[in-house]
């Protein structure tokens, strides 16, 4: 698999000081001072992964995906370019803005923004949160998933899967389609909703410790109509998570506990109990848009599903013992 990790997500806004706050005081990163009409934030030992740019309107700039190394580079290049995709070598510049070694750009069958690079740079500074946290689940897994509304799937499907080579994690089809995919572990790093609609969902990243979500969710219900989506757990990647509204109109999830797979042996599968096994009541939707998928917890409740129990190796000797 040639793309190994979602790497960073860019951000245009004219909402500059408002993202500061929002990314610094609720979800915990790191400011990096870049200066006049950017705002960038650090997560982890990468010198940034969150870069929010002055601009006009609100909307999803640019999602840069990290491949191992310039050869893996050149070779999604020429495939993108087999398949009719027009791609663009990034400026020294543009590489030395985005703090990577060498990077290329090119559009999905949408017109959203890609970007692909190797060689991200590392800071020589530890990461200091913005608030008290135990730190973002990123390294090999990337810095965490977005998710695209978008009017239509099927035209993008074969362009993920086949051409990007990402692989399907799972995937509905009632009452709208939704695919999942993931590039390495995680259970995905990206998916798209057709939902009519155009534009970024919500991205996620992923807390060490479930208090740093449970802190979070605090704050958040503080600060007027931030919380989007209440405290809930997804069927598909087991995340225990909180929405929060954006600056810029769409979501940012805040979770803890992702499941992660063995892409080599992963079979995708379409999935039927919706997207939560409780909780995420989409408060941002009006009372009658929320039935149904209140509904599809109370049938998955009814039916008793759980997420397996994680791996916990004092369980597992008095079961043993007992046995």
């Amino acid at each position: 698999m040639e793309i190994n990790a979602l790497g960073y997500i860019g951000i245009q806004s004219q909402r500059l000081d408002d993202w500061s706050g929002f990314a610094t005081k609720l979800l915990g990163m790191q400011p990096i001072d870049r200066g006049g009409g950017v705002r960038a934030f650090r997560m982890d030992d990468r010198k940034q992964r969150l870069i929010v740019t002055a601009h006009d309107g609100e909307q999803a700039g640019f999602f840069g995906w990290e491949v191992a190394d310039a050869a893996a580079l050149d070779w999604l290049a020429a495939r993108l370019e087999q398949n009719g995709t027009a791609v663009r070598k990034g400026s020294r510049q543009l590489a030395e803005e985005r703090h990577v070694a060498e990077l290329i750009a090119f559009d999905d069958p949408a017109g959203n923004r890609l970007e692909a690079f190797y060689g991200p740079a590392i800071a020589d500074t530890p990461f200091v949160p913005g608030r008290p946290i135990s730190g973002f689940k990123t390294g090999p897994l990337g810095m965490g998933h977005v998710v695209l509304n978008v009017e239509d799937v099927e035209p993008l499907l074969p362009f993920y899967r086949d051409v990007l080579g990402f692989g399907v994690s799972d995937f509905g089809l009632t009452p709208y389609k939704l695919y999942f995919f993931h590039v390495n572990g995680r259970h995905h790093s990206f998916a798209m909703v057709g939902s009519g609609k155009r534009g970024l969902h919500h991205f996620m990243v992923e807390l060490y410790s479930l208090d740093d979500v449970g802190q979070g969710y605090d704050l958040a219900q503080l600060d007027g109509d931030r919380v989007a989506y209440t405290l809930g757990r997804h069927t598909n990647d087991h995340v225990t998570s909180f929405y929060s509204n954006t600056p810029s109109g769409f979501f940012v999830e805040y979770g803890w506990g992702g499941r992660v797979i063995d892409p080599a042996t992963w079979q995708p599968h379409e999935t039927f109990d919706g997207p939560s096994f409780w909780g995420h009541e989409r408060l941002h939707l009006a009372p009658e848009q929320r039935v149904r998928l209140r509904e599809m917890r109370l049938s998955a409740a009814a039916r008793g599903v759980r997420a397996p129990m994680p791996d916990c190796p004092w369980l597992e000797a008095v079961a043993a013992r007992n046995a």
